[in-house]
């Protein structure tokens, strides 16, 4: 066993961390990088320094999350989402039961609730919004977000769904009301099921091939018959059809 794989060991029976299921060069290259600024010499002496000192577990977990949402990122998709997907699901179902996995700091569940409302108002919906770091989750429920961070809403929504003071935007609580923010890892927990939608986007990137096809085929069992996966820009399964899914637009995958 070599000296990164010894640390990922330890890591995971001393601390509960477990980055397993991670591309290793990526996860390396970080904590080397961490272990340098902390000016800590080798791995023994970081779990010790972990397990003794909250503030740099902290800041080890904080420099692991990679942590970047925007509001209807890469909105060509969402249009596909709003035109045909959402469309595709309501012929199966009147209530939508939906899941942004790996939710950052909230851009992904406010944008689908923002959707909803919007375009579909006469639609009833539940929505989970899950991520394994416990400080985005925080900003996520607050809802609170910088005229940069909302740059990608358009003015009129905006108005309508945002309470905004100077340069802070609030999300209103009638968006927050039917979202339910929870804890959650990809790698370890049990996935709920019976989704009509699952959101899940540039979140598997950082992990493994292995890893990805593992997490892929719990996503579709936790959908329902003829739900959709809805993947990032970089993240086409290509074993989609092994699977089971068929692909009714690029980027989304339907249970068969």
């Amino acid at each position: 066993m070599s000296t990164y794989e010894n640390f990922l060991a330890k890591l995971n029976k001393q601390l509960d961390i477990d980055l397993i299921g991670y591309k290793r060069p990526q996860m390396e290259r970080r904590i080397n990088s961490l272990m340098r600024t902390l000016q800590i010499k080798n791995y023994d002496e970081f779990i010790e320094k972990m397990k003794s000192d909250p503030a740099i577990l902290k800041r080890f977990l904080q420099h692991l999350t990679i942590n970047v949402s925007e509001f209807f990122r890469n909105p060509s998709q969402w249009e596909v989402l709003r035109e045909k997907i959402i469309p595709l699901l309501l012929a199966n179902s009147k209530d939508l039961r939906i899941w942004s996995a790996g939710c950052s700091t909230g851009e992904e569940p406010y944008s689908l609730a923002i959707l909803l409302k919007e375009y579909f108002p006469y639609v009833k919906y539940s929505l989970l919004a899950t991520d394994f770091d416990i400080q985005v989750l925080e900003k996520a429920k607050a809802g609170v977000y910088s005229s940069n961070e909302v740059s990608g809403v358009p003015p009129k929504l905006i108005n309508k769904y945002f309470l905004k003071d100077n340069d802070v935007f609030q999300i209103k609580p009638e968006l927050k009301k039917d979202i339910i923010f929870k804890r959650h890892n990809l790698l370890r927990d049990p996935f709920s099921t019976n989704f009509d939608l699952i959101v899940c986007r540039n979140v598997v990137i950082y992990f493994t091939e292995e890893t990805k096809n593992i997490l892929y085929r719990k996503f579709y069992a936790s959908l329902k018959s003829k739900g959709v996966l809805f993947t990032g820009s970089t993240e086409q399964i290509m074993q989609a059809r092994e699977i089971g899914f068929t692909s009714p637009a690029i980027f989304f995958y339907q249970k068969t």
